[in-house]
């Protein structure tokens, strides 16, 4: 194939750029494996590239769209319990993750409803009610669920194949965060892209440029939702335990930390906040073993460091680790 002129220079030009952006991961990694062990350090690996998808839905929904979204986790249960349900009832995983998939897209069109007559922060709490609705149907719905008991779910595998190992869920992880990256970088630059960054920009002149901001909403929490069902899928099978609590406020608001602190309009946002979210709170618990008497026993004291980690963060960086300050 005969390509364009300067096609081949263009890519051979991006190469550099793409294994420079690589290059502070790897840092990271060789770093964690020589000190926590390769078996931790890829365990967290995993739940950093896991995390990182469902935070590319954030990223979608508030960064680009200019949505309020306060119950992503909702999102990211129905993934997970659509997941270990197929698959506790004999479906092979790979074929279950369509179906996690599609839950979250279809969660997330649900929860877009109320923006076609709510705005700003009354729509932002219509998406908090949505979680709280979830939570509560799967504590219910006990035949499929399991209530508030929560349900066991095996290992992820694919023909044959078991992820059993932290190695392979590590790169299960990175790979599928790899492919939703991808195409959410071609969605950004496609039309839809466009449309979201209109609609967040001026809602009244998206309009009258003949754009439906309903609508543009819906398509962004319909992606953000997939984003975090296929996250929640994931994440079921490297837990191995999924109950409704694990999917409650908390986790909606780390997943919203999660984009402000890597930067809610950069797609490499996702993955520099769930890095923070994930790894800063197991060094806090061990620098806190590190403290003297009284100092390590203070209640509450994670907490604490934690959110002052997130506000120097904020200050700091204002558009997020990956956005330009």
């Amino acid at each position: 194939m005969i390509g364009l002129p300067g096609e081949g220079k263009a890519a051979g030009a991006r190469l550099p750029g793409a294994l420079r952006s690589l290059l502070p991961w790897a840092l990271i990694l060789a770093l964690a494996v020589a000190v926590l062990g390769a078996d931790y350090a890829l365990g967290k690996a995993t739940l950093v590239a896991t995390y990182a998808i469902a935070g590319l839905g954030v990223v979608i929904v508030v960064g680009q769209a200019g949505q309020i979204a306060l119950g992503q986790a909702a999102l990211v249960a129905l993934g997970a319990y659509a997941q270990a349900v197929l698959v506790a009832r004999g479906l092979p995983p790979l074929l279950a993750l369509p179906a996690g998939v599609a839950a979250g897209a279809l969660g997330g069109a649900l929860a877009s409803l109320p923006a076609r007559r709510l705005g700003g922060l009354y729509f932002g709490m219509s998406t908090l009610a949505f979680a709280l609705i979830v939570e509560e149907a799967l504590v219910r719905a006990e035949a499929w669920t399991h209530g508030a008991a929560g349900m066991t779910v095996g290992a992820f595998s694919i023909f044959g194949w078991r992820a059993g190992s932290t190695l392979a869920q590590a790169l299960v992880s990175v790979l599928a965060f790899a492919a939703a990256a991808f195409a959410c970088r071609r969605l950004l630059r496609s039309r839809h892209g466009r449309a979201w960054r209109a609609v967040r920009d001026d809602e009244v002149a998206a309009a009258a440029c003949g754009i439906a901001p309903a609508a543009v909403k819906m398509q962004a929490f319909v992606v953000g939702g997939a984003l975090s069902g296929l996250a929640g899928a994931l994440y079921a099978h490297w837990i191995g335990f999924v109950s409704p609590e694990q999917f409650g406020l908390v986790f909606s608001f780390e997943l919203l930390m999660l984009a402000f602190i890597g930067g809610a309009r950069r797609l490499a946002g996702a993955a520099w906040g769930a890095l923070v979210i994930v790894v800063i709170p197991q060094l806090i618990a061990v620098a806190r073993d590190q403290l003297p008497g009284d100092w390590a026993r203070a209640a509450g004291l994670e907490l604490v460091l934690f959110g002052a980690v997130i506000v120097a963060v904020v200050l700091l960086r204002p558009a997020g680790l990956a956005g330009r300050n």
